[in-house]
């Protein structure tokens, strides 16, 4: 194998990898990337078994086809620190040494058989649909946060991904809970899809969001019993999907939040980052004191202190009701207008909180004991 390709190309693709790659893994190809040569095309593949990310480069000068796998975090480091622009000949010198020169640099790097590479063959069906980039990226990031850490309830351990009918129009939803807090977003789609409900794991989506970030593009989607691919430009990701119930979120939903809270969205994040501070726990709870078109915040810590700020708000009743101030930073971080809106009922009760722009997505957060 020998070919001759630009650095900065190669970085993007060795860089996607890195989020893939099991840094301990205990079978020594998995810390590897497949990197083959054919046809003026590169293809590197990366994966930990759960994950398969493939990517193509094109327009590269092959002068001998070929493959092998190599270190990703090696060869990662290696290509990070050449010039910028700067051209890589890589060149196969046997089975076990992979040589790289640029400029004046030079590097002999151990190779493994790429026939040890563990790739299976998938038999995705014809069941395939298409999303724009930027509406799937949506959906991932207003979900993300709210996805479980408790192993042991995997099943909300990633984002229920499925389809929604509403007044003839059909949605692609997400929603992600951990009984604590839950986020549903949904974006529309031109018809209704052949499409089976599906949990995505944490790092996938971490993952996608990632690469979807770089892109504007059409996303195709096919999913078959256990697994889920994504291909858009030139970028492949095949996932195992979470095999569980997710919870019938909608029975959570607040129905009787009636007392509405709007508040400045810039003044309520510095007044929520202010009254926290008092504390090293982030998640120390926020006590909302609520009264005709004022909200004072307050943070009592018996370990360093307390701390209050007060905000004018459009309101109209008076209730007192906490919450984990992550939570609340953590959903307002993904509000895309100026305001933020709570629903709310009483010192018991979850709040809704909306987006006065973003009409698809909605958050529920359950207060903390007072």
């Amino acid at each position: 194998m020998k070919f001759n390709i630009g650095r900065d190309q190669l970085l993007k693709l060795l860089n996607y990898c890195q989020g893939v790659i099991e840094k301990r893994s205990t079978l020594p190809i998995l810390s590897n990337v497949l990197i083959e040569a054919k046809d003026s095309f590169l293809k590197i593949t990366a994966t930990d078994l759960d994950l398969i990310f493939t990517s193509f480069i094109e327009d590269v000068k092959v002068d001998i086809p070929g493959g092998t796998t190599i270190s990703a975090s090696v060869i990662y480091d290696i290509v990070r620190s050449l010039s910028p622009s700067s051209k890589i000949n890589f060149h196969l010198i046997n089975e076990n040494k992979l040589q790289l020169e640029s400029e004046k640099s030079k590097f002999n790097l151990l190779c493994l058989n790429p026939s040890d590479f563990p790739l299976v063959e998938e038999n995705f069906n014809d069941n395939e649909f298409t999303i724009d980039s930027k509406a799937l990226l949506k959906l991932l990031n207003k979900s993300k946060f709210s996805i479980s850490n408790d192993e042991t309830r995997h099943y909300l351990s990633g984002v229920f991904l499925h389809q929604t009918e509403q007044n003839n129009n059909y949605f692609l939803t997400a929603a992600a809970t951990d009984s604590h807090r839950m986020s549903i977003s949904k974006t529309k789609l031109n018809s209704k899809i052949n499409f089976e409900p599906i949990i995505l794991p944490k790092k996938t989506i971490y993952q996608l969001i990632t690469l979807l970030e770089d892109q504007e593009s059409i996303v195709k989607i096919c999913n078959i019993k256990s697994k889920i691919k994504f291909e858009f430009n030139n970028c492949l990701l095949i996932s195992k999907l979470i095999d569980g119930k997710f919870p019938n979120y909608i029975q959570v939903i607040p129905k009787n939040n009636e007392k509405k809270l709007e508040i400045n969205l810039s003044n309520f994040l510095n007044s929520v980052g202010k009254v926290a501070s008092v504390s090293t726990d982030k998640k120390e709870g926020v006590k909302f004191q609520l009264s005709k078109d004022a909200l004072k915040l307050s943070v009592n810590n018996p370990n360093s202190g307390d701390g209050t700020d007060t905000l004018e708000v459009k309101f109209d009743h008076e209730l007192n009701i906490s919450f984990n101030s992550k939570y609340l930073t953590d959903v307002a971080s993904q509000i895309n207008g100026d305001k933020i809106i709570f629903y709310l009922n009483e010192t018991g009760s979850p709040a809704l909180i909306r987006d006065p722009v973003d009409t698809d997505s909605q958050f529920i957060v359950m207060p903390m004991k007072a």
